[in-house]
């Protein structure tokens, strides 16, 4: 694999106003859950753990009553000013700093300890203002729940402390248990509710909007299509080399020895010709078959993936380990697309990378094929070079994505991930 082969946009801006300032800017975070910029091939980051998440959350309880706070003090004077258009943009301007500095310690929150990251963007204060008072009660309403969690449990103590004294009864016991687990249950489903609309409320006020997100994606189609187009150009040139330089030259050889053993008059040269050229017509067909293989392997259709990347292994010149835990059919575009990342990155290690080993793994997850193509050799592959940007588009034409890893002295790691829906 040693082959040297191979946004977010503005938001709308501050009502017009003589004077206002510049709305803020909040930078996109390095790795995450939020959406992923134009173009990203790497593999999605996991998701924090469950204790982060639950700082988290704490945390969003102890900044709610500063939001109610803000808008008690600030909010409420302005908010009549803010009803009248000729008033609106000195009151958004009086209630724009406030805002921006609370909406950034949120973001930066959801960052921490959730992982979300958002697309760059300048955002209006009308619009962190609706987000920081739907986020303020939020807030309070789960810092609510949380109490009365904790009030359960000092509840549940009480029970258990009058159980030792011997003051509760069994029957009493078992009833306010039913009880308090039915209790337990909607107060954690609760808390799962209002995280997921915490979540939500982010990625409705710093992530795009629908019409952004809209024009991102035809974006991404128009630029998905020009890859194909490109991927398709790039296959025939390379059948053409392949025909021209390879199979053309033998045939032409072949007609040459055939020529020189019809001129020779000694039967024992002309038999050595014809051996010559019986050697050649094998070499052609072998030839021939390799190219039919590289533009499409008829086992794909016959026998499908497994037994096609079987036929890879074989014709490799390094040793190939495949790992493939594929339950259930496969559709032909994603499968096509597997066999040729795995074909065209073992080709590249035996050609580049003086790899000893390569190992494959194909699997699926959900509905989202991973196939991993990992060698030991010295690494050092261009994600930017010809074949793995033809990869790139490949997987990309299925709303795939590939990521590339391969640090100078190795190892190489290629990873395509391919939706199967």
């Amino acid at each position: 694999m040693g082959e040297t082969a191979d946004d977010g946009s503005r938001g709308p801006r501050t009502p017009a106003g003589a004077g206002e300032p510049p709305a803020p800017r909040f930078p996109e975070p390095a790795g995450g859950s939020g959406a992923p910029a134009s173009g990203e091939s790497d593999a999605p980051a996991p998701q924090p753990p469950l204790p982060r998440r639950v700082a988290g959350l704490l945390l969003g309880c102890l900044t709610a009553p500063v939001g109610l706070l803000y808008f008690v003090l600030v909010g409420l004077p302005l908010g009549p000013l803010l009803l009248w258009p000729r008033t609106r943009p000195a009151a958004l301007r009086w209630l724009g700093p406030g805002a921006r500095a609370l909406a950034a310690a949120e973001h930066r929150r959801r960052v921490v300890f959730f992982a979300d990251r958002f697309p760059a963007r300048r955002l209006p204060d009308h619009r962190l203002l609706r987000y920081l008072a739907a986020r303020t009660c939020t807030g309070l309403v789960t810092g609510f729940v949380l109490l009365l969690l904790v009030f359960g449990a000092g509840l549940a103590a009480l029970l258990a402390a009058g159980l030792l004294r011997g003051s509760v009864t069994w029957p009493q016991l078992l009833g306010q248990a039913l009880l308090g687990a039915v209790l337990l249950f909607l107060n954690v489903q609760g808390l799962r509710s209002l995280a997921a609309h915490d979540a939500r409320l982010a990625r409705a006020c710093f992530g795009p909007t629908e019409q952004e997100a809209l024009r991102q994606r035809i974006t991404q189609l128009a630029t998905s299509r020009a890859a194909v187009l490109r991927a398709v150009d790039g296959e025939r040139r390379r059948i053409e080399r392949d025909l021209h330089d390879g199979v053309q030259q033998r045939l032409v050889a072949l007609a040459m020895l055939l020529g020189r053993a019809r001129r020779h008059r000694e039967p024992a040269r002309a038999n050595e010709l014809l051996r010559q050229a019986h050697q050649e017509a094998q070499d052609v067909l072998h030839e021939l078959r390799e190219v039919t293989w590289r533009v499409y392997p008829a086992v794909l259709d016959d026998l499908g993936l497994r037994e096609a990347l079987a036929g890879v292994c074989e014709r490799s010149g390094v040793p190939v380990r495949v790992d493939y835990d594929v339950p259930g059919p496969l559709p032909a575009a994603v499968e096509t697309a597997a066999y040729f990342v795995v074909s065209e990155s073992v080709t590249n290690t035996t050609k580049h990378a003086s790899a000893s080993t390569v190992s494959v793994s194909v699997r699926r997850s959900g509905g989202t094929l991973v196939v991993r193509v990992r060698d030991d050799g010295t690494g050092g592959a261009d994600p930017a070079g010809g074949g793995l940007s033809g990869l790139r588009d490949r997987v990309g034409a299925l709303d795939g994505r590939l990521h590339v890893d391969s640090p100078s002295g190795g190892p190489t790691t290629i990873t395509a991930q391919l939706p199967c829906a």
